[in-house]
């Protein structure tokens, strides 16, 4: 007989686990239920519980206060109701719990300290061998991307025609004589994949317990694990389970990991890409999402052609594409008006030099939509598509990383880390500049872009001193030129890609 065992004590914002021994005839991942009710002096909350496999049950729960909580587990798993009580203590120095939407469509953590996104994605990192995995973990601790785009289900497009190391479900994947010559899926009449033979309600507990080991090693990382619940390339039809599976798999999925701190959900990659599926689809789909999450993680949706409607109450920030060939950063302080939530770029096309569009934007064109999306009070985000003799793309795969992008992000990311309240509020300034300022405009940001100014001329306070530092965001130094009062001018070396920031002294 299994043991009941369960966490004892923990930090404010980490996980408390329990693991219960129940029932396992028929099928335990449908027909029994398992509940958890816990409460402090501060919070009472009820969690869904999930099988883990092996006769294990386990409750997931995340504490958002300091002191003394008890806790009953129950349901029809076991003729035997569980309870205890266990201890949270205060949170380590990294630990600032999960993030939050803040004013001025920021974001921080939920213990008020800033947190200044920098995603990047690799898709299906958490499909491949488990030495590539750790590559990769080796790559982001090296590196300043505090955000990850990943996917639950395998991925099929270009540069992705592996297997995965393992299926979410019980069963057995279509071969290759289900292809076409262009290596994509045959439909069977029925609108399933043909040769796939899966259980949607028997989930393989073995593919989730890696994708969860994966969330935590981020989270030691200080990386937040955005996850893709759904997406559309697909071969094993996963993406076409039907409206039941569907949700039995979102509910699933939302009681392992939402006892995560540093987990965000994103609907879909491309929604509209799922020709199939309608809005209301995804807004069912979205309802299971807000309802089955205790913790109120940040939401959002991705789009391909057309953004989904980002005012809906249910989203929390902006998660965008580029539409235009060329404009997305540009139109970052736009889409904070229009939609007075966070705007996240969380693809902005990828540095590399593979043969498509979206695919082979330098490592300058990297770095200036990073600034100008930062500059504009948005969020950027990066990915890298470098061909490779065995179509190991970052983008995809993971790994290792050979742009010139991320060691100008790494720079960024210092300046933003200097930035004081949340980040920048993007104002207006001369035409050939994108101006973000902070704390009233005592701190600001002039950033040139590709125009290449000789000078700039201010006008500060006679009696106020400022200090003036010209950024060179390529090569990444830093020029003092202060302090100054009154009206001062600044010499500009004249090419792409400078910046001056002015500070209160």
């Amino acid at each position: 007989m299994n043991d009941f065992i369960y966490t004892t004590s923990i930090e404010k914002w980490d996980t408390f686990e329990a693991v219960l021994p129940g029932f396992t005839k028929g099928n335990p991942f449908a027909d029994y239920t398992i509940t958890g009710y816990f409460k402090s002096s501060y919070e009472t909350k009820t969690v869904d519980g999930f099988y883990d496999g092996n006769g294990n049950y386990i409750v997931r729960f995340m504490p958002s206060f300091e002191g003394e909580y008890q806790f009953i587990i129950n349901g029809t798993f076991s003729s035997v109701e569980y309870n205890g009580s266990f201890s949270v203590t205060s949170p380590s120095a990294d630990n600032h719990g999960p993030v939050r939407v803040a004013s001025n469509l920021h974001l921080i953590y939920e213990d008020g300290t800033p947190y200044h996104s920098l995603g990047t994605t690799c898709y299906a990192w958490t499909h491949q061998s488990a030495a590539l995995q750790e590559q990769t973990l080796k790559t982001l601790s090296e590196n300043a991307f505090n955000k990850l785009r990943f996917c639950v289900f395998p991925k099929h497009y270009l540069y992705n025609f592996y297997e995965p190391v393992s299926y979410p479900y019980e069963g057995t994947p279509c071969d290759s004589t289900d292809l076409n010559e262009d290596n994509f899926v045959l439909f069977s009449d029925n609108n399933t994949f043909k040769g796939n033979q899966w259980d949607y309600k028997r989930f393989n507990p073995s593919h989730f317990q890696n994708f969860e080991k994966r969330i935590k090693d981020l989270r030691d990382l200080g990386i937040e694990a955005d996850i893709i619940l759904m997406h559309p390339y697909d071969r094993w039809g996963f993406s076409h389970m039907g409206p039941e599976n569907e949700a039995f798999y979102l509910r699933y999925v939302l009681a392992r990991f939402s006892a995560y701190r540093n987990v965000w959900w994103s609907l879909a990659n491309e929604y509209d890409i799922f020709t199939h599926k309608s809005i209301a689809d995804w807004e069912a789909n979205a309802k299971e999402v807000y309802t089955h999450d205790p913790y109120n993680h940040l939401r959002s949706i991705h789009n391909c052609f057309e953004f989904y409607d980002f005012n809906r109450p249910w989203i929390t920030h902006c998660s965008i594409q580029r539409l235009d060939l060329y404009k997305t950063a540009e139109c970052t302080t736009e889409w904070r008006l229009q939609y007075k939530k966070p705007v996240v770029l969380d693809e902005i096309a990828y540095e590399g030099n593979i043969n498509h569009a979206w695919g082979n934007i330098s490592g300058q064109e990297m770095t200036r939509r990073f600034w100008e999306c930062f500059v504009r009070g948005g969020y950027p985000g990066h990915g890298e598509t470098y061909q490779h003799p065995k179509d190991l793309l970052w983008w995809s795969h993971g790994g290792t990383l050979h742009g010139e992008s991320p060691a100008r992000i790494k720079f960024l990311s210092e300046i933003m880390q200097q930035t004081p309240s949340n980040g920048l509020i993007p104002v207006k300034g001369e035409w050939d500049e994108v101006l973000g300022i902070a704390d009233g405009g005592a701190y600001a940001i002039h950033y040139y872009s590709l125009f290449r100014p000789g000078f700039r001329t201010f006008s500060f306070p006679p009696d106020q001193e400022y200090e003036v530092e010209v950024i060179d965001t390529w090569n990444m130094t830093i020029e003092k030129m202060g302090p100054f009062l009154g009206k001062c001018k600044i010499t500009l070396p004249g090419k792409e890609f400078m910046a001056i920031r002015i500070i209160k002294k």
